[in-house]
Order: C-alpha cells, then structure tokens, then sequence
C-alpha cells in the first residue's frame, strides 16, 4: 500500500524525521508537510491524501479544532492524531470530532506504520490505553463530568494550569494573549464550578487527566 499522506507538525525534525521514515518502508508515495493548522487546511483543499497525520498541539489552532474544519472541507481522509498527550486525555474527544485514531509519539516505527495502514484501509486505530479510555466513557451512567462540558480549548487550559504552568507560560504555547487564556480559565472554573487553580489542580489529578510528567508537550 504506497499512500498519499500529510504531516501537520509545528517540529521541522519531527515532520522530516516521520516524512523520510515512510518513503523509506515504502509507506507512501507521497508526503506532505504542514507546520500549522492553517497550512493544513489549505493543503487539504488543493491536494487528495489518503491520511493526515495531526499533532494536537499547533501554533495557530488547536489540533481538535483543526480536525473539525478538516472534516468539513476533506470528510473522506482519514486523520491520526499524533500528540506527547496522553491518550485518555484527548483520545475521546478527537474520535468523537472525527479522528481515525489516536497516536502516541512515544511508538515505535512498526507502531506508526500499523496504525497508517489500519486507519487507510477504513478502520479505526485503538490502542490498548485508547479501547480503556472509551471503555471508561461508554460505561459512565449519568451527566457529563465538568471537565467533558468545557470547549477543546478551555479544556487545554486546564491541563496545562494543572501542570504547574503559567498564564504567561499558556498564552506563549498556545500563541494566544495572556487575556484570552484568563478568559478560557474563568470560564473552565465556573463551568466546572472551582474556585480557584488549587481545587482545579485536586480535581485533575484526581481524575487522572494529566500524567504530571515534564517531558509532556505538545
């Protein structure tokens, strides 16, 4: 199977590194490169992929946001999310806008080839950890957990404040002003009805939506 395939990553290494990786295992044919979300769109609309492989974490946008709008202009291709997240953090919330998967950039080669292949062939990518983080969301008898009511980005916001970053720290990584990140995190708290960053920092750990890891990045 030799496929056309796109690299939405904002690391020039990363996207060369994975680009020459899949032309070297005979992959594909073809690989794009995008270094942002906006990039993305743009190659989506002039060029056919047959897979998208898209970090979450782009200068520009989000890469849940992303996804969205790539799904309205290109609904066929299929999209693997590629993110240092972890997967029960963000793997729900990417399938349910339209992801084919979801992919951890701490697999190996043989892993990142597997899912490529799976999800152009038409089927979905489940890791072990991603089967037990649906598992998780399926079985849930009742309302919404607060934090699944909050936007992609407050939702962003959160994990990040619970990581011990600062709103100056945010705004730089998400290329937002330190303004709009305040916004985002007034309105995650009243949404999730806290008071402030240390009862919102209790409740993430407490629900396990951030592994406290410093090598976690987009």
């Amino acid at each position: 199977m030799s496929l056309r395939i796109l690299i939405v990553e904002d690391h020039a290494v990363v996207r060369q590194g994975v680009r020459q990786l899949l032309l070297d295992r005979g992959v594909a044919r073809e690989v794009a490169e995008a270094q942002n979300g906006s990039e993305a769109l743009d190659s989506v609309v002039h060029q056919n992929f047959d897979v998208v492989l898209l970090d979450i974490s782009l200068p520009d946008m989000n890469g849940v946001e992303v996804l969205k709008r790539l799904k309205r202009k290109a609904p066929r291709v299929a999209v693997l999310m590629f993110s240092m997240f972890r997967e029960d953090q963000y793997a729900v919330r990417a399938l349910k806008a339209g992801a084919s998967g979801y992919l951890s950039k701490t697999v190996d080669a043989a892993q990142m080839i597997g899912a490529i292949q799976q999800v152009a062939a038409g089927r979905k990518y489940v890791s072990p950890e991603m089967a037990e983080a649906l598992a998780d969301y399926v079985s849930f008898d009742g309302e919404q957990l607060p934090h699944e009511k909050l936007s992609d980005r407050e939702y962003q916001t959160l994990c990040m404040l619970a990581s011990g970053k600062r709103l100056t720290d945010i705004a730089a990584a998400l290329s937002l002003s330190v303004k709009t990140v305040s916004v985002y995190r007034t309105r995650l708290l009243d949404k999730m009805k806290l008071r402030n960053n240390a009862e919102l920092t209790f409740y993430v750990m407490s629900n396990r939506l951030v592994d406290l890891n410093p090598a976690m990045a987009g």
